[in-house]
C-alpha cells in the first residue's frame, strides 16, 4: 500500500492525501483549496497531481473549503464515483461549495478588469455553480460510529472530531494479502470543552496515523476567557474610541462561535448598545445547518436552548445577504461590530471592509483564528504596516488584535490528549500534515516524548510504501 501527500504537507491548506492498495484501488482523502498568495494557490488548485479518472473513492473528514473546495474542480476534470461524507458535512457542502464558486466568479471581475487593462488574458474561475450541482449529486451519507463496507476489501468509521459540525476522523480498515492495515486520519481536531460542539470522541486503534498538527507548538487560553476578552475589545473599540470592530471570521464554526459568545453576553446585559452584522450570504446558510443539526451540540448548549431557543440570536443582530445591504454598512458613521468572511481575508465581502476600514485608528481588526501567513489575514496578524486588496496597497493603521482562544483546532496538549487512546503497540506510522513546518517539527518532539515513534513530517508529492 502507498501513501502519498499531495496538499497541506509542510503548510496548513490543500488537504489531499492518496492511497492506493496493492490492488489497484486508489482512495482520495479530502480535496481541498490551497489558500494564500493568489498566483501560487491558482496554480496549484487548478493541477491536482494525479488523473481524477484514476481515483475510485474520496473520502472527505469535514466541510471547511482548506478540505473541500476543490471537489467541484475533481468532477469537472472528470471525476465520477462516490463521495463519502457525515450527512451534516454534506448539508454544509451544499452551500459553501456553492458560495465558493460564486466568490470566484465575483472576485475575478475585479482582477480581470486589472489584467485586461495590462493586455493580459482574463483568468476563468476553477468552476461554477454547475460543476458544484454535479459534484453534490455524488456525495453518500454515512453517519457517525457506523461501519460502512466500501467494497470487500475496505470499510469505513466516522467519528466525532469536535472540530465543526460533521467534521469527523476517516478510520479505514484495508485487506491486503489476508491482513487488515487499519489507517486513521484524523482530518482537523477540535478542542475540548469547546461552548457548542461535542467533545472529539476517541478513535479506534490503528497502524498508521495521518495526523493534523495546526498548533503543534501552542497552547490556547480557556474558552470562557475568551469571551471575556471579546467583551473587553468590544467596549475599547466601540465604546473608548467610539470605532467599529471588523472581525473576519470563518463562515462555518468561527462566525456562529462569536455569534453565541455575543448572544450569552447580551443576555447577562453586558453588550453594548451598538448594531452587529453578520455580513455573509453563507454564515446566514451555514447558522441555518447548524440549528437543523443540533443533535451534533454539547449539553451545555442544549441547557442554554431550554433558556433562549436561538443561541444565534438576538435583538441587534442584523444578518445582511444582498450585496447592497453589505455596501451600506460602510457609509455608518457609529461603532458597530461587523463579522464577514472568509477568516483568512482573502475572498469573499471582508475584503471590501477592511480596505474601507484600515484607515481609521479608531477602528480594530480582531483575527480570531488562522490564517496562512501570506495570506491577507496572515499579513496582518505578522504586524505587516500594509497590504494589498485588490491590487492596491493599503497603509495599516487600523489597530489589529489577535485573539486565540476563539480557534477550533486543538492546541498540542489537546492533540496529545485526542492520541491518549491509541495503543501504541499497534501504531507503525504517524505522518503529521496540515500544519507550517515550524510547528510540526515542535509537535514531533513532543509526541517522541510521550513514547511515539517513527514520525514522518512528508514533502508536497513524497510517497510511502506502508
Amino acid at each position: 500500500m502507498n501513501i502519498q501527500f499531495l496538499g497541506a504537507a509542510k503548510t496548513v491548506t490543500g488537504s489531499k492525501h492518496l492511497i492506493t492498495t496493492e490492488k489497484g484501488i486508489r482512495i482520495l482523502l479530502d480535496c481541498g483549496f490551497f489558500q494564500g498568495s493568489v498566483q501560487d494557490a491558482d496554480f496549484k488548485n487548478r493541477h491536482l497531481g494525479f488523473s481524477p479518472h484514476e481515483i475510485d473513492y474520496l473520502i472527505l473528514s469535514h466541510a471547511h473549503i482548506d478540505h473541500s473546495g476543490n471537489i467541484p474542480n475533481l468532477v469537472k476534470q472528470g471525476y465520477n464515483n462516490p463521495i463519502y461524507a457525515t450527512p451534516a458535512t454534506i448539508d454544509l457542502c451544499k452551500i459553501m461549495l456553492r458560495d465558493s464558486a460564486f466568490i470566484q466568479e465575483n472576485d475575478l471581475k475585479h482582477i480581470n478588469k486589472r489584467r485586461i487593462k495590462r493586455g493580459e488574458d482574463p483568468i476563468k474561475p476553477l468552476y461554477t455553480v454547475s460543476d458544484v450541482d454535479k459534484a453534490i449529486k455524488l456525495f453518500v451519507p454515512v453517519p457517525y460510529d457506523f461501519l460502512f463496507q466500501i467494497n470487500d476489501d475496505i470499510s469505513l468509521i466516522f467519528t466525532d472530531s469536535g472540530h465543526i459540525l460533521g467534521s469527523a476522523a476517516v478510520n479505514l480498515k484495508i485487506k491486503e494479502s489476508n491482513e487488515i492495515k487499519k489507517i486513521c486520519f484524523t482530518g482537523d481536531i477540535g478542542r475540548y470543552n469547546g461552548s457548542i460542539l461535542r467533545d472529539p470522541q476517541p478513535i479506534p486503534s490503528c497502524n498508521v496515523l495521518i495526523s493534523e498538527s495546526t498548533y503543534g507548538n501552542r497552547l490556547h487560553s480557556d474558552q470562557q476567557m475568551g469571551q471575556q476578552d471579546l467583551l473587553q475589545i468590544i467596549h475599547h473599540t466601540c465604546v473608548e474610541k467610539k470605532g467599529k470592530l471588523i472581525i473576519p471570521a470563518f463562515s462555518l464554526g468561527r462566525t456562529q462561535e462569536l455569534v453565541y459568545s455575543l448572544d450569552r453576553l447580551e443576555n447577562q446585559g453586558l453588550l453594548p448598545k451598538i448594531p452587529v452584522f453578520v455580513d455573509s450570504p453563507l454564515s446566514v446558510n451555514a447558522t441555518n445547518v447548524m440549528r437543523k443539526h443540533n443533535d451534533c451540540f454539547n449539553d451545555e448548549i442544549k441547557l442554554y436552548l431550554e433558556k433562549d431557543n436561538d443561541p444565534f440570536g438576538f435583538d441587534k443582530l442584523i444578518y445582511i445577504q444582498d450585496v447592497e445591504d453589505s455596501k451600506k454598512i460602510n457609509t455608518l458613521k457609529e461603532p458597530c461590530i461587523i463579522i464577514s468572511a472568509s477568516g483568512m481575508v482573502e475572498a469573499g465581502r471582508i475584503k471590501h471592509h477592511v480596505a474601507n476600514n484600515i484607515h481609521d485608528p479608531k477602528n480594530t481588526i480582531l483575527m480570531v483564528g488562522y490564517a496562512e501567513p501570506t495570506s491577507i489575514g496572515g499579513r496582518l496578524r505578522s504586524g505587516a504596516k500594509t497590504i494589498k486588496i485588490f491590487g492596491e496597497e493599503y497603509p495599516i493603521k487600523a489597530e489589529v488584535i489577535v485573539l486565540h482562544s476563539y480557534s477550533a483546532h486543538a492546541d498540542y496538549k489537546e492533540m496529545i490528549q485526542y492520541f491518549s487512546c491509541l495503543d501504541k503497540k499497534q501504531l507503525e506510522q504517524i505522518f503529521l500534515v496540515h500544519g507550517e513546518y515550524e510547528s510540526q517539527l515542535s509537535f514531533k518532539e513532543k509526541l517522541l516524548d510521550e513514547g511515539y515513534r517513527n514520525i514522518t513530517i512528508p514533502n508536497l508529492k513524497e510517497s510511502f510504501e506502508i
